[in-house]
């Protein structure tokens, strides 16, 4: 298994959706979020995900198709 960390940046219209839990059901990987910040205009997530590298990476289409902004994130945000 191998483990990613992206930055999620969710536009208003997505923020009440559940996202993040139908790409873990749909493709079978490990969510685990490291730090959020939503408001009213916007979502920010730190996610760290597990698994297979190619369902990480379709776990990544997938987030960019419902039109989620990913970014790589260098180092461990929060260790431990």
């Amino acid at each position: 298994m191998t483990t990613r960390q992206v930055k999620l940046i969710f536009p208003q219209h997505l923020i009440k959706e559940p996202v993040i839990y139908m790409m873990a059901k749909e493709l079978h990987v490990v969510p685990n979020v490291r730090r959020a910040k939503v408001t009213e205009d916007t979502g920010e997530v730190t996610l760290e995900i597990k698994g297979e590298e190619d369902s990480l990476d379709q776990a990544v289409q997938y987030l960019e198709k419902k039109g989620v902004k990913v970014e790589p994130v260098v180092g461990d945000i929060v260790s431990g």
